[in-house]
């Protein structure tokens, strides 16, 4: 089992930055793709970025390209998602989440899930 804890999130306003973290404990993850989500009110949850913790390769949505960055710290057993240029569309629930496919933005392939960040962006 993998376990996934998600913080920092809050309210912020637009143009603004905030840091989200995921730590994760359980099984070691060094295979593994850990990605974040969001879901917005009324919304399905859509993906955001992804690394692979084995290589640091990264993807991102196009929504969040060049604002959004992620990033892994093998010591501390964390996922990042460093937020800037906040905009009011980016106002949704982060999930942090674990999957051993490799490099899939699809939340179908993503096993372990975190409970979740609220993240609020004001305009």
């Amino acid at each position: 089992q993998v376990q996934l804890v998600e913080s920092g999130g809050g309210l912020v306003q637009a143009g603004g930055s905030l840091r989200l973290s995921c730590a994760v404990s359980g099984r070691p993850v060094s295979t593994y793709t850990m990605a974040w989500f969001r879901q917005a009110p009324g919304k399905e949850r859509e993906f955001a970025s992804l690394i692979s913790w084995s290589t640091g390769s990264t993807y991102y949505a196009d929504s969040v390209k060049g604002r959004f960055t992620i990033s892994r710290d093998n010591v501390k057993n964390t996922v990042y998602l460093e937020m800037n240029s906040l905009k009011p569309e980016d106002t949704a629930v982060y999930y942090c989440a674990a999957g051993t496919k490799i490099m899939t933005g699809s939340s179908d392939e993503y096993v372990y899930w975190g409970q979740g960040t609220q993240v609020t962006v004001s305009s």
